[in-house]
């Protein structure tokens, strides 16, 4: 079916084998994990909505590592949770192994990870789809966009009306989120093999790009890959090291916190091997046909998660690679082999996989593989995530240009919330940098733009100290409340635990301590200097040496807490300091985000914008003077010109600065 012209509904179904398949407010296409959340999120606010799936078995896959949670996209997770997710409920009741990264790095940084049983994870979201009500969920593939030109406003030349599948059915509907993954012209490249497919053995999906081309978005070509899978049986674990879980687990819903059942079930093991001075020499000698290095491959990878073969040639100087074995369900034999990445002809991947301590008579179930496709360019994206020149039209997961479920599913849920409202007449939901990594994620997309695929770190958030894993239920909940995701019964259980956690610190900050022989022995036995008369909990609390469980012989009239809100509590007062000084610097970060640039403001005609900050302005359209300061190329000098330049209007206007 050719789509590269656009069309309305009313000409769709004049076309030969169309038929009206009845009316929806919102249609995701792709059920991965940004469509899940966002169709789910779309239902729950009274939207009907369709989920179409070019695959029912496929709905919330993990074609990749089986895992969720990590360094900073743990913190999504529970974001998404705060805010009415699906996610985090379900990974909690689907884990294999939970470990907290960065244990020693201190607050600012802990980020929750749970390896996953992929299976039972597919089963779990696939039901909460089928049982949501207001939500039908549809197996076709969707290969037209279907819009009517709207009236010119800021760039935008077209409104949505529906979408039509390959078998012609047309499909009405106000919004449209599109979740398409890696699946769009997907192609499959390992060694001199290619072929169009998808990930995992599925379909790709034909014809819908030239349809998003003919409405004037911009397409890029991105690469993703991963590891071969290996049968357990074939490997021996002997003497490889292994990698336990941690027990009781942190979840990743806050309203599994008090779950004592759920959070210290068993946990199955990982292990870890490394690769060999062989390894690198079979990888060395194979470059040649390596797609990586051949120029097979067109699609840009994400620079933080390389092929094995790119890293024996990015890192000539380092010896060994890590390789974690990681289980991927309790009802299957295989492994993932993270750390093997590889686009390598079948023959050079049992060769290098048998390289590794543990492996040496491994089977491959799965072969390693390359996968090319296309996505947008985030900048033609608002910070609801709606396409500046679509009207209706919202981007979600990896057609945005990021890697990652966690980064999918929170863009998932913020498009959905935005497609929702857009269909209610509501006004968007914008998250800002201070207040989630999703505000950091969406900002960077939607601001600077991304030349491969985008991976959330810790290291993107400026106020990460502020953004933790642990109070992502403070920062967000009440956004979640007020669109209409968390129900009565979370909040009140959210209010309970804030309620908790400031009673203690209020409590903390005014009991204090006399001097005692008994107090005497135990600034001895935790290693803390002995005051001087009386002292605060509180003020011992602060002490790097002193953690809030230490002081229970100190401090025998303490409520029972659970350890959720006792780690709030310990990390509040501890980084009350620090957290005031950063909180200083988010409010001057609001004065510039909260000033509001007009949509059709001409950037041409202010006088002293240099000729390449006018030229960026222009492209990307920021929505206020704190995302015009974060644009490359555009200076502080710049803002300076165009504060002046917007106050000078609001004074010809009348309008308030």
């Amino acid at each position: 079916m050719a789509a590269d012209r656009v069309l309305s509904v009313a000409e769709a179904l004049s076309l030969p084998g169309a038929y009206d398949a009845g009316t929806h407010g919102l249609a995701v296409v792709g059920a991965g994990h940004a469509g899940c959340e966002a169709a789910l999120a779309a239902a729950r606010l009274g939207v009907p909505t369709i989920l179409f799936t070019m695959n029912l078995d496929a709905v919330g896959n993990m074609p990749c590592n089986p895992s969720i949670g990590g360094t900073a996209k743990g913190q999504l997770v529970r974001e998404v949770d705060a805010l009415g997710g699906e996610m985090g409920r379900l990974a909690d009741r689907t884990f294999l192994q939970f470990r907290m990264l960065n244990a020693s790095r201190g607050p600012a940084v802990l980020s929750p990870r749970m390896q996953i049983d992929r299976r039972r994870y597919q089963m779990a979201m696939k039901s909460a789809l089928e049982r949501q009500p207001g939500l039908d969920l549809r197996q076709a593939e969707v290969v037209r966009l279907l819009a009517s030109p709207a009236a010119a406003a800021a760039g935008t030349a077209w409104r949505v009306e529906g979408v039509q599948t390959r078998t012609g059915a047309v499909h009405r509907c106000t919004a449209v989120v599109l979740a398409t993954g890696t699946y769009l012209e997907g192609r499959i490249i390992l060694g001199d093999v290619s072929y169009p497919g998808g990930p995992d053995g599925m379909f790709p999906a034909v014809g819908l790009s030239a349809s998003i081309r003919a409405l004037g978005l911009a397409l890029r070509r991105f690469k993703t890959g991963t590891p071969c899978r290996v049968h357990r049986a074939s490997v021996d674990l002997r003497h490889l090291s292994v990698q336990p879980g941690e027990s009781p687990a942190v979840p990743f819903s806050f309203a599994d916190e008090d779950d004592a059942a759920l959070l210290s079930r068993p946990q199955l093991p990982c292990h870890l091997t490394w690769t060999t001075p062989e390894t690198a020499r079979l990888a060395r000698e194979n470059l040649h046909r390596s797609p990586l290095f051949s120029g097979a491959i067109e699609g840009v990878g994400p620079r933080y998660c390389p092929s094995i073969e790119d890293k024996f040639v990015r890192f000539p100087d380092k010896e060994r690679h890590q390789v974690f074995l990681e289980p991927t369900g309790e009802d299957t034999e295989e492994l993932y082999l993270q750390g093997l990445s590889s686009s390598m002809p079948e023959d050079v991947q049992v060769a290098m996989v048998r390289s590794v301590p543990g492996l040496e008579r491994a089977r491959i179930l799965r072969s390693a593989y390359a996968i090319e496709y296309d996505c947008l360019d985030p900048q033609q994206l608002r910070a609801s995530l709606e396409t500046k020149r679509v009207a209706g039209l919202f981007g979600a997961g990896q057609v945005n240009g990021t890697s990652g479920y966690e980064e999918a599913a929170a863009q998932g849920i913020l498009a959905g919330i935005n497609a929702a409202h857009a269909v209610l007449g509501r006004e968007p939901l914008v998250v800002d940098r201070s207040q989630g990594y999703l505000g950091v994620l969406v900002d960077d997309l939607v601001v600077k733009g991304t030349n491969e695929p985008y991976r959330m770190m810790t290291a993107r958030a400026e106020y990460r100290l502020s953004l933790r894993q642990d109070n992502a239920d403070a920062r967000l909940a009440p956004l979640g409340r007020a669109v209409g995701l968390v129900g009565d019964a979370d909040w009140a259980r959210f209010e309970a635990k804030q309620k908790r956690i400031a009673d203690e610190i209020a409590r903390l900050r005014a009991t204090g301590v006399p001097p005692s022989p008994a107090r005497d022995a135990w600034c001895e036995a935790v290693g803390t200097a002995r005051p001087e008369g009386a002292v605060l909990l509180a003020e011992l609390l602060k002490r790097p040496e002193v953690a809030y469980d230490a002081l229970a012989p100190v401090d025998p009239g303490r409520p029972a807490l659970s350890s959720a809100v006792r780690f709030a509590v310990e990390t509040a007062v501890k980084y009350e300091g620090y957290v005031a000084r950063e909180q200083e610097r988010i409010d001057r970060f609001r004065k510039l985000e909260t000033r509001a640039i007009p949509d059709g403001l001409d950037y041409a005609a202010i006088r002293g914008l240099r000729i390449e900050a006018r030229q960026k302005l222009a492209a990307v359209r920021p929505a206020t003077l704190g995302q015009a300061s974060r644009i490359s190329g555009v200076s502080p000098a710049d803002v300076s010109v165009l504060l002046v330049a917007l106050g000078a209007r609001a004074g010809k206007e009348g309008s308030p600065r």
